[in-house]
């Protein structure tokens, strides 16, 4: 306990599912914690929930990570606080088309690059900007996913959305090393979130993950935040560049 003390967290798509957890392990880890999410009436009811695992220590902010003003908006207000997010988890995500590739709309497929893409290179240069005027480190923690190391057929857009989100990983920890910021990413399997509702719930579809993985199930949200934790901690001091997977097995059979 207390490995995250002194740190400012900022964990977008913070409201639930993966979010909510990670910001609740990050709470009780010691760290000042900022959840934001696109709609103020979930902001508003996480915030309510957390602030009982540390009051005082939690706020919220309604932002949609899409939309590069927003995210210079939610960042301005952390400068007039005088704070600065040393511990990113870029976690907020979208998945508008399920289906082939041939069928996905324009509008659907540019929704899915910039919430699950876009935004969350707007929000680590953000961080990058402002912590390396200070002087100071930080840890980004880019949640992508299974999907986003092979082919996803029926969920192309987000499956390749999330490749390039581990690719950007990379690329942003060569860059930014040197001043001291570690750049990593998860990749959850099946996790019970409103997002894979639609596999969890699809008795077929489920046990495409259930039957292959040898762990013999889906997860649970809070089985995600622990390894959230060690990334932005300084257990992972040495660690930058990596995709950590957490999906019971599956990915290597």
């Amino acid at each position: 306990m207390g490995s995250l003390t002194g740190r400012v967290a900022l964990i977008t798509g913070g409201t639930r599912g993966i979010g909510l957890e990670i910001a609740r392990a990050f709470l009780n880890e010691g760290a000042r914690v900022t959840v934001a999410s696109r709609r103020q009436d979930g902001v508003d009811a996480a915030v309510a929930a957390l602030d009982a695992v540390a009051p005082g220590m939690v706020r919220g902010e309604a932002c949609h990570v899409g939309d590069p003003d927003a995210l210079a908006a939610l960042f301005e207000g952390f400068d007039a606080r005088g704070e600065i997010v040393d511990v990113l988890v870029n976690n907020a995500g979208t998945n508008p088309h399920f289906g082939p590739m041939l069928t996905i709309t324009p509008a659907a497929w540019r929704k899915t690059l910039a919430v699950n893409l876009e935004g969350p290179f707007e929000a680590s240069r953000h961080v990058a900007q402002r912590v390396i005027a200070a002087g100071q480190r930080a840890s980004i923690i880019n949640v992508s996913s299974v999907f986003g190391m092979k082919g996803a057929p029926m969920q192309g857009a987000y499956a390749m959305s999330k490749a390039a989100l581990v690719s950007l990983t990379q690329t942003l920890a060569a860059e930014w090393g040197g001043a001291g910021i570690r750049v990593n990413a998860l990749a959850p399997g099946l996790v019970e979130t409103r997002l894979a509702a639609a596999i969890v719930h699809n008795d077929a579809a489920r046990a495409l993950f259930t039957d292959r993985a040898p762990a013999g199930r889906y997860a649970q949200p809070e089985e995600i935040a622990p390894a959230a934790v060690f990334l932005a901690s300084d257990a992972s001091s040495f660690v930058t560049g990596h995709t950590l997977v957490v999906d019971g097995g599956w990915s290597v059979v």
